[in-house]
């Protein structure tokens, strides 16, 4: 008789770090694994993930995970992922890859190349990708044609262009295909139908055999091969679901929907994610296919976010811990700090602080940045509220971790912040798709009814 297989594993493919996380039946997280990414930055501008350096952060993180739950390989039923978009790479006819994993901070090319921007110009491009997105070189778009005008006998190689998380589904699963929804962010998803937009990739000089097939998020690429098995330690056989972008899952494995309409995080960005029936073409907000047809996800983020508190902390107070500067700033008032203006880390020194004083500590301009990011996530919540302003919001991503900086989103929004009852939500969303997958609930709407639960509530100090 076989062995029942009684767990799920949810991988996280962040930006800064991978995470692997393993859930039971019951939605209980049994392991966890972290790694954090060393990408190769060459002159500063390049961001680059060598593909053997991909394979062992991620096969240390889940061999991580699997041993804290004390689980073997072959207790796994399913696999599914969160990932980031617009990383991609290079491979050749036989699958071999040509280049490194480029990840989407890659900031080689300078400028939106033409053939990118006449893309985003047309007329009818928000409504074909509900892509609100401005064209930067951080999309995957930029790079590809500086390997088509720099590189061309290298290009000519190439005969395949996978995002990260294509390439992971069709290294387990010699399948190639991928999710509607990361690649939605690429801008040449027709975001409706789940095809390849034939008038962007003419511009873009691309043709749909080049890349994955896009599925609907949550769908089953197939089972784990052999080969693909033995890439991260995994047992053949075990299901693999596609995935979704790292914020979806996130606000998936955070209740969205069942505990609160709306959902925020506050890492390398702040975004808010919703759930809507209609593309609702929009500059500065992206649409993406969700999880069930007539279903997609909206997405609206600011680069004002975690990160300046990251570039205070490196530029002004090394010497202290995140958590060190988050206490010296719940001494302070409001009132007594100074306004920070949105991305504070773009100014001159100190210069994106305005009123500052001599005699103002680290506490005053930490606390000041958590003004600036808790201003500008209520834009985004304003903007995403099309009907009423929500009673509550789910707060993920790394900020979920201060109580003070909910405490502080709660006081500005003036409506309650809920925080994920799992440190890793985007890990537990992607388990919920690997959950679905191998039986264990009929659809995402059980998963959520039986594995997400409030956490502890923020509500206003005063009035908005």
């Amino acid at each position: 008789m076989s062995r029942e297989k009684a767990i799920v594993l949810g991988v996280d493919l962040g930006t800064s770090r991978f995470k692997a996380a393993i859930f039971d039946r019951h939605g209980a997280q049994r392991g966890l694994g972290r790694r954090d990414l060393a990408p190769d930055r060459g002159d500063g501008q390049r961001c680059e993930l060598p593909v053997d350096r991909f394979w062992r952060t991620l096969s240390e993180a889940i061999k991580e995970a699997m041993t804290c739950a004390g689980a073997n390989a072959g207790d796994l039923a399913a696999v599914a992922y969160a990932s980031q978009a617009n990383s991609f790479l290079l491979l050749d006819e036989t699958y071999r890859p040509l280049t490194s994993i480029l990840l989407w901070p890659d900031r080689r090319v300078p400028k939106p190349p033409p053939a990118m921007r006449a893309l985003w110009a047309r007329p009818d491009f928000l409504k074909v990708t509900g892509l609100g997105a401005e064209a930067g070189t951080e999309f995957a778009a930029a790079k590809i044609l500086w390997f088509q005008d720099r590189h061309p006998r290298l290009w000519r190689q190439a005969r395949y262009v996978m995002t990260l998380s294509d390439y992971l589904v069709h290294s387990l699963s010699a399948r190639r295909v991928g999710d509607a929804g990361t690649a939605s962010l690429l801008g040449m998803l027709d975001a409706r139908n789940l095809a390849w937009w034939p008038t962007a990739l003419e511009l873009l000089h691309l043709d749909a055999e080049r890349l994955s097939q896009p599925l609907r998020p949550g769908s089953v690429a197939g089972a784990i091969t052999a080969e693909g098995a033995a890439r991260v330690g995994l047992a053949e056989g075990a299901l693999l679901a596609v995935g979704n972008l790292d914020h979806y899952l996130a606000a998936l494995g955070a209740g969205l929907d069942r505990l609160a309409p709306l959902s925020e995080s506050t890492g390398t960005v702040t975004a808010v994610v919703r759930s809507c029936t209609e593309i609702c073409p929009a500059t500065g907000v992206c649409f993406g296919p969700a999880f069930e047809p007539g279903r997609y996800d909206q997405l609206l983020y600011s680069e004002n976010s975690a990160a300046v508190l990251a570039w205070y902390r490196e530029r002004f107070a090394p010497e202290l811990t995140f958590e060190e500067l988050l206490e010296m700033a719940g001494r302070i008032e409001t009132a007594e700090a100074p306004v920070a203006l949105p991305n504070a880390d773009r100014y001159p020194d100190r210069e994106g602080f305005q009123g500052r004083r001599e005699d103002m500590g680290h506490g005053h301009y930490v606390r000041a940045i958590l003004n600036s990011t808790a201003a500008s996530l209520a834009e985004l919540v304003e903007r995403a509220s099309a009907v009423a302003f929500p009673r509550s919001v789910l707060a993920t991503g790394g900020g979920a971790r201060s109580d003070l900086w909910l405490q502080t989103y709660a006081d500005h929004l003036g409506c309650d912040v809920l925080r994920a009852t799992t440190e890793e939500p985007a890990c537990r969303g992607a388990a919920m798709l690997a959950a679905r997958a191998t039986g264990w609930f009929d659809n995402l709407s059980q998963a959520a009814d039986a594995w997400c639960r409030a956490g502890r509530r923020f509500s206003p100090a005063r009035a908005k």
